[in-house]
């Protein structure tokens, strides 16, 4: 696997858009070619060695290319916008949609991300080391379809509405969430190991959603159906004992699914 490494000059008070600093536009180029890669600062095209420094060598192909991000690019956008395969590593945080509509490939942010990350994501791996904000995995403002393949894995909390109308895949936060979690979910996978504070699934019609910690709020449309214990879904296993609802009744003929941990939310049940 060849490396090319980037290394941030600065990061300016106007957000940069680098929606091309994927391995799918590195690949097959010399430095010089990179360096020349357009990114956008505010409204202007700018070349990319006006922020970073780029040295190393880059693959034939995206599969055998991956870009280290050396640095904190706490308000750079868009990276790995649209990957299709190699890998991506971020040494510090980054901004928004951070691996928005990726289909293949590794993305590791060691800090922080902005909100939209994993926005319409449709395969590959997002991992983000830190916290995540808004709207993870979630749909393009407006779209009715959201992230449709891959696993997004957050160590840190997120905000609110993460994987709004999500379709397939699998998103985990290790840690808390905010409301909202799994709002008009259509399929797929949410896990969320730690606690939420309210509305959780509200208005979902399909899909799974775990939570392992508390949910301090509970929506009422959703119909009790029990305890499972020791479950798999999707290919993961849930060792102990949960309460199952299904709803959101307020859909019509809605058939999602909330597994909520027994020892930690015996005040939701009817």
């Amino acid at each position: 696997m060849s490396e090319i490494i980037l290394i941030p000059k600065e990061q300016p008070e106007v957000p940069i858009e680098a929606n091309t600093i994927t391995p799918d536009e590195f690949a097959g180029k010399s430095l010089e070619e990179i360096e020349k890669i357009i990114i956008w600062y505010g409204n202007t095209e700018v070349p990319l060695s006006d922020f970073f420094e780029v040295s190393g060598k880059s693959g034939v192909s995206a599969a055998d290319t991956t870009i280290i991000i050396d640095g904190d690019v706490y308000n750079t956008k868009r990276i790995g916008q649209g990957m299709t395969d190699g890998e991506i590593i971020v040494n510090g945080n980054v901004n928004m949609y951070v691996g928005a509509e990726m289909t293949g490939g590794k993305i590791t942010v060691e800090g922080n991300a902005g909100p939209w990350a994993g926005q319409n994501m449709k395969g590959g791996e997002l991992t983000i080391k830190g916290d995540a904000g808004d709207y993870i995995g979630s749909a393009y403002r407006g779209d009715w379809r959201g992230m449709d393949g891959g696993v997004l894995t957050v160590y840190g909390n997120v905000g609110n509405e993460i994987a709004e109308f999500m379709l397939s895949g699998k998103i985990i936060i290790k840690g808390n969430a905010n409301i909202m979690p799994g709002i008009r979910m259509h399929g797929g996978l949410l896990v969320i190991e730690g606690d939420v504070v309210a509305r959780t699934g509200g208005a979902m019609k399909y899909g799974n959603i775990v939570v392992e910690g508390t949910i301090n709020e509970f929506l009422a449309g959703f119909e009790y159906l029990g305890i499972v214990k020791d479950m798999e879904i999707d290919g993961t296993s849930f060792k102990g004992a949960y309460y199952k609802f299904r709803g959101d009744n307020c859909n019509r003929g809605a058939d999602g699914a909330i597994y909520a941990s027994v020892v930690n939310n015996r005040h939701i049940l009817p």
